[in-house]
């Protein structure tokens, strides 16, 4: 195990380069270790119990930092190929050590630099290995008996595919390219998944009957972060509650909650002895109800936004002003629109619980594990910022889900979900065509509020809310840096302003530069999980994108260019009457 010198943020541990992912260092190529082996001491608690009971752990905390070994890491692939010699090998066959950086290709001195070979195989369930070259090569073929393999790569230089990139064995075996090696069934007869876990350690594998899939070494499908967030709301958000996290360890245990204790508490804070006992006594009750789904965190979340919250003279991540209640906006707006907030400051809490390999869908049997023992904590960051909030007409989007036209477009995604559900052996998703009909309109907000707001899109976020009961979105700040909470976004719930901005962007994203191609496409996107949606339109930044750029159809909001389809989308009245 080894510390790269390379950095990270520690939002990238989470989101980019999390355990059991691969980072990039240079010419080197590293695999971030499960918590086992993280220095724990160093890593400050990140305060939100909702989402720590829900996850079944006691406290989540921020990724250590500021050491050389606070978040080690392991060579991967082990496997190195050099640019002067061409060949193939370990650190040790190649540079004469295990943490060589040079080739031994220059009469025992140090020759080029090594760099990791660009191919791994990974299965479904999550293991991980190296590309098996040799095997790949010497399939179904035998060399001189006795002889020394010594594999080379070469490239035939006539393009950057894996057709021009040919192995070599100095047993005479006849060269091979790597063509083909991508395909789904390529090691099919040349090798089975050994279920292993480098993150873990080699030591901890795990019988494996898949057959692994070859893939890029930089694939965005070699790991996909499987994160669960939610955002601070009273009482968790208030300061009290923050004050008595501090102070949890003694006042759990009622005994303890002496008298003097809390005038103690008190007496070296800005509470009253009443309201450090009121929340002592909320909290407890909490613990005991139990921990909530991942739908409940976001109903209370929903609950929260539309009762709002004003500022108080004690400090508090939820701020939120009614701007517009119950339709009464004093614009014109599309008439499904019920209630606009603007949320002048939040915190979002986010952490990691696992990952997945080749599919980002997350479920018990492909979820990889961040600890060879289950740990009472899990990696977690907080994003403080601001955003808008708004809630739509439930009863109206049922009733335009019912149409014929979006019963239709329903139906040609939950084709593409059944098919991807059989490619990877799992229940296919329900597929809900007025989520799909919200989130594709999020991507317009997001689009429209990074011009008007001044915003980079990758640093504003959203989140849906939608089930039988509730249907809104919140576009907020997703960013830690100074991009975070300037206030741009909020201001532009104000009614006048955000009726321009729906306008501009309904408008604006009415016609893409693709179409007609883009608005007449009946598949796209990753698995065909999209129908009109291209990068000239919809798709948003992956930061932006709560799963990943997929259920998007721009036609559910403005209707195709078929004669009895063109006035069906669910804004197409609203543009009509502009």
């Amino acid at each position: 195990m080894i510390t790269a010198d390379a950095k990270a943020r520690r939002s990238q541990l989470l989101s980019t380069y999390g355990i059991g992912g691969l980072f990039p260092s240079e010419t080197s190529s590293f695999m971030i270790v499960g918590l086992d082996y993280w220095d724990e001491k160093r890593a400050p608690e990140v305060v939100e119990p909702r989402l720590a009971r829900t996850l079944g752990v006691r406290e989540l905390k921020s990724p250590p930092a500021g050491g050389k070994r606070d978040v080690p890491v392991v060579r991967f692939p082990y496997t190195q190929i050099c640019p002067g010699c061409r060949r193939i090998g370990s650190t040790t066959d190649l540079g004469g050590d295990w943490n060589a950086s040079h080739c031994r290709c220059k009469e025992g001195r140090a020759g080029a630099a090594l760099s990791p070979f660009r191919l791994i195989t990974a299965c479904a369930r999550g293991h991980i290995d190296e590309f098996p070259f040799f095997q790949w090569l010497h399939r179904d073929r035998s060399g001189v008996p006795g002889t020394k393999h010594e594999m080379k790569m070469k490239s035939l230089g006539r393009t950057s595919s894996l057709e021009d990139l040919v192995l070599e064995c100095s047993c005479g075996v006849p060269p091979r390219s790597l063509d083909g090696a991508s395909s789904a069934s390529a090691m099919k007869g040349v090798t089975r998944c050994r279920g292993l876990r480098p993150w873990l350690g080699l030591e901890h594998s795990e019988p494996c009957s898949e057959t692994p899939r070859v893939l890029q070494r930089g694939a965005s499908n070699v790991w996909f972060p499987a994160v669960m967030s939610t955002i601070s709301i009273p009482p968790y958000s208030e300061a009290v509650a923050k004050f008595v996290n501090k102070y949890w360890a003694a006042l759990s245990n009622p005994a303890a909650v002496t008298d003097a204790l809390l005038e103690s508490l008190a007496a070296q804070s800005q509470f009253t002895k009443e309201e450090i006992l009121s929340e002592v006594e909320r909290r407890r009750g909490e613990a005991e109800s139990g921990a909530k789904t991942e739908e409940q965190l976001r109903e209370q979340e929903f609950r929260a936004l539309m009762e709002g919250r004003a500022a108080s003279k004690h400090e508090s991540d939820f701020v939120c002003e009614k701007t517009v209640i119950n339709g009464d906006f004093p614009v014109t707006v599309p008439e499904i629109f019920t209630d606009l907030r603007k949320v002048t400051r939040l915190r979002e809490v986010r952490a990691l619980h696992g990952f997945t390999r080749l599919s980002g869908e997350v479920t018990p049997e492909n979820k990889c594990r961040l600890s060879i023992e289950e740990k009472h904590w899990l990696p977690a960051i907080e994003v403080i910022g601001e955003g808008i909030f708004l809630a739509l007409d439930r009863n109206a989007l049922n009733e335009w889900a019912s149409t014929p036209f979006a019963q239709g477009r329903r139906a040609r995604l939950q084709e593409a979900a059944n098919r991807q559900a059989d490619a990877f052996g799992r229940q296919p998703a329900t597929i809900d065509i007025v989520k799909v009909a919200l989130h594709t309109f999020a991507h317009v907000l997001i689009d429209q509020l990074s011009l008007d707001a001044g915003y980079p899109a990758s640093s504003l976020r959203e989140r849906l809310y939608v089930n039988e009961d509730m249907a809104g979105i919140l576009i907020y700040t997703a960013s830690s840096d100074s991009a975070g909470s300037l206030g741009g976004v909020a201001s532009q719930a104000d009614p006048e302003q955000f009726a321009l901005a729906v306008e501009e962007g309904l408008t604006r994203l009415s016609w893409c530069s693709a179409d007609p191609v883009c608005i007449e496409s009946t598949a796209s996107g990753t698995d065909a999980m999209n129908l009109a949606a291209c990068h000239a339109c919809v798709l948003a930044p992956e930061t932006s994108c709560e799963v990943n750029n997929t259920l998007l159809d721009r036609a559910l909001l403005f209707g195709t260019h078929e004669p009895d389809e063109e006035d069906a989308g669910l804004f197409s009245d609203y543009l009509a009457g502009r």
